[in-house]
């Protein structure tokens, strides 16, 4: 028995090694990929859709036993570490940092892009629009909360383009110094947070006062600093800040997810999976849905999203917002945009871009 273990062992260490130099063969021809890009002058070394497409493919032809659900993150990491070798990403967020917002950074570009936490939603498309940044996060609505609508009335006058985005799992945990409930006298967490575990909070934590902090990671930093505090956060939060968890997955509702909205300056090339996101301003006549709706209807394009939103500049006159299937590349698309021109005042649109997986329009 001994000997089959020790048999065992060596072949997976054998086998790490290959993987080893197999990264190395992988990371060289990312280096000459990268100065193909530096001699053509690009204007971007990320392309959302061919890393998309690539993880698809490789879930697809997965047979096993490796879980498919450990492919993306492993390959998130490896493209990841082989972009820094051609050119590092710097990417804004809306920090501080060990945010969902954070968290949604890493699972999108991984642990070798550079992150730049700024302080409003305004503040990335800023960074992004004046080229301080490569690219943005931002949140756009959870399945709780509703939409976010300050990253809606941004897409206004940005010209940032949407070029993915991420559908994260919000899990709270409560944290604390001592990872035990008997020392806590007090709850800090985000007010978007304390309503999404109010009534676990309620039967386990009764007459604790839950106080509102800036944000989850806020609130673990208060808690790193205070005995008797404990905060209501992200895994992340209590990594950064060293806390312990009292409590893990303590929201009232298990199905909560934000999806979040990668911002660049170029729409990416088409992949597998594709959706676009419109904004318009329909013209003030009867009938004026119904004509905006005709030209998807009539050209076979699938909506999967319609938001409206009140025009800042104009009393009681609205914008709408709407994620349809494909890419705006396709000619079917182009036939229903154009359709969309005839009866609306403006048309504007704001990306096309890889399908999350989990999202209506993805997997």
């Amino acid at each position: 028995m001994q000997d089959k273990l020790k048999g065992l062992r060596e072949g997976i260490d054998s086998l790490d090694g290959k993987i080893l130099d197999l990264l190395n063969e992988r990371a060289k021809l990312a280096i000459e990929v990268g100065a193909i890009k530096r001699a053509k002058e690009a204007k971007t070394f990320y392309v959302p859709s061919r890393e998309e497409d690539l993880v698809r493919r490789l879930k697809e032809l997965n047979t096993g036993p490796f879980p498919g659900a450990a492919i993306r993150p492993v390959w998130k990491e490896i493209i990841s570490a082989s972009l820094s070798l051609e050119e590092p990403l710097n990417v804004a967020y809306l920090g501080p940092n060990a945010t969902f917002t954070h968290q949604a950074c890493r699972k999108q570009f991984g642990l070798s892009a550079r992150y730049v936490p700024v302080t409003s939603i305004s503040e990335v498309f800023d960074y992004v629009d004046k080229g301080k940044a490569d690219f943005g996060v931002i949140p756009v609505e959870n399945t709780t909360e509703g939409v976010v609508s300050n990253t809606l009335d941004n897409f206004l006058d940005s010209q940032s383009k949407i070029v993915g985005e991420v559908l994260l799992r919000i899990s709270l945990n409560l944290l604390n110094k001592s990872g035990s409930k008997a020392s806590i006298t007090k709850v800090y967490s985000h007010p978007h947070a304390l309503p999404q575990c109010r009534e676990w909070l309620e039967a386990n934590l009764p007459g604790i006062p839950a106080l509102e902090a800036s944000s989850t990671a806020q609130a673990a930093r208060i808690a790193a600093d205070d005995d008797s505090a404990a905060a209501v956060a992200g895994a992340l939060a209590g990594e950064l800040y060293g806390l312990e968890t009292v409590e893990a997955k303590i929201e009232d509702n298990p199905n909560n997810y934000t999806r979040f909205l990668v911002i660049g300056r170029e729409i990416p090339e088409p992949g597998k999976v594709n959706k676009t996101s419109l904004l318009f301003a329909v013209k003030d006549q009867a009938g004026a849905l119904y004509h905006m709706l005709r030209p998807f209807y009539d050209n076979n394009v699938n909506l999967t999203k319609i938001e409206s939103r009140p025009m800042r500049k104009k009393a009681w006159e609205y914008v709408f917002f709407l994620d349809c299937e494909g890419h705006v590349s396709e000619e079917s698309l182009q036939l229903a945009i154009k359709g969309l021109e005839e009866v609306c005042q403006f048309v504007k649109v704001l990306g096309s871009y890889p399908a999350a997986e989990g999202l209506k329009g993805g997997e």
